[in-house]
């Protein structure tokens, strides 16, 4: 069987495992956690990044440093994976779903501006695929309203819009380092911060409350409980993992590139013949090959694809039931205006095995077979 993910691997993760075990500091902000936020900052010229457990308390940290009130509103896509609603209801604030691009399945832009209301506090732009949302829209219209924007660039590390990197753009970025991205810790993630009055609030809400990273760094001469906090600091251990992708990363980067180019020109044809939908990169955007994906031509297609590629040893997968269908997202949430496109394109997408080190050989079957099924028209 041909997997869907196989999480990355370099080959000098358990040399960096040993040397943070050695260095008996495993809890956090050592050595490794430190490379890591100073290389993420570097790279993408972000103002101050900081690793965290996983890219939902990322968003977590991202929603309490808006300064959320139980009854705010928040804005997001439908079409996004659970945790970004989580962190906006774990504040208290009430979800406003809005419709997607049909090209991008990122949030349609121009319905963000309608569903604001005097409640209305953040935007949430998620950039699926890795492929980024129209941000100066976006920014635009948060400007207008003071509206606060968070970044989910989960899927976005390494991905640009008009040459800037993904988390960069808004007031909080929040990246995903979860065994399914392009680069991995096993569990874990950042928060860029791109306003530095933010930065020791998120300093003490990163750590239970306290000012601890300001006596470490010889601030104070002791540290205390200073303000609502919890913990969110990784450990050195995984952070030691993720510290061995970096160094690599443009080689995982194009690795997954050349295979996301194979299939796009493979699958070209089958676009040209409208028997499927393949991923659009729109215009000044740069994406990271996070996933590769077709739409088929309904539900019933889909489902037909997914048996047949799993008869034949491959695992596909769909995404996102949306969230405003959801019980919970019917429960913490409504959506605004008509689900003209979350919907109806979710249950056309399905998923390719993407991921580091996949074989060309195991490509090239995952091709055939697509090129097969979609030449005897779905038909067993």
């Amino acid at each position: 069987m041909i997997g869907f993910n196989v999480p990355p691997y370099v080959g000098t993760e358990f040399e960096y495992i040993r040397k943070a075990v050695e260095n008996r500091k495993i809890c956090g902000d050592g050595e490794f956690t430190k490379k890591c936020n100073s290389w993420i900052e570097d790279r993408f010229h972000a103002q101050k990044v900081l690793l965290t457990t996983s890219g939902t308390t990322a968003l977590d940290m991202a929603m309490i440093l808006c300064d959320l009130k139980p009854g705010d509103e928040v804005i997001l896509p439908s079409y996004t994976f659970s945790s970004t609603a989580t962190a906006a209801v774990l504040v208290g604030a009430k979800l406003v779903f809005v419709d997607i691009r049909p090209d991008t399945m990122n949030i349609d832009e121009t319905k963000i501006e309608a569903a604001i209301t005097r409640k209305t506090r953040v935007i949430i732009a998620v950039h699926y695929a890795g492929v980024a949302c129209e941000m100066d829209t976006i920014m635009d219209i948060a400007r207008r309203h003071n509206l606060k924007v968070v970044e989910d660039a989960a899927q976005g590390v390494m991905s640009t819009y008009k040459g800037r990197a993904l988390g960069t753009i808004g007031d909080f970025g929040c990246y995903s380092f979860h065994e399914t991205k392009n680069y991995s810790m096993g569990e874990g993630g950042a928060l860029v911060i791109n306003n530095s009055a933010y930065n020791e609030k998120a300093e003490i809400l990163r750590e239970k409350g306290t000012n601890r990273a300001k006596f470490f760094r010889g601030q104070v001469d002791k540290y205390t409980w200073v303000d609502f906090g919890d913990s969110y600091l990784p450990s050195e251990l995984n952070a030691a993992y993720l510290w061995a992708q970096l160094e690599k990363a443009d080689m995982i980067n194009e690795d997954r590139l050349d295979s996301w180019n194979a299939y796009y020109a493979a699958f070209k044809v089958l676009q040209e013949e409208n028997l499927v939908k393949l991923p659009s990169v729109p215009e000044g955007c740069i994406h990271n090959a996070h996933m590769f994906y077709i739409k088929c031509k309904d539900l019933n297609e889909r489902t037909r694809f997914i048996a047949y590629m799993k008869a034949n040893d491959v695992q596909t997968v769909f995404h996102y039931i949306p969230l405003h269908s959801a019980p919970a997202g019917l429960k913490f949430g409504r959506f605004f205006g008509e689900d003209i496109f979350t919907t109806k394109e979710s249950e056309r997408l399905v998923r390719l095995p993407l991921y580091y080190g996949l074989k060309e050989e195991d490509r090239n079957k995952i091709i055939a077979l697509v090129l097969k099924f979609y030449s005897q028209k779905g038909e067993k």
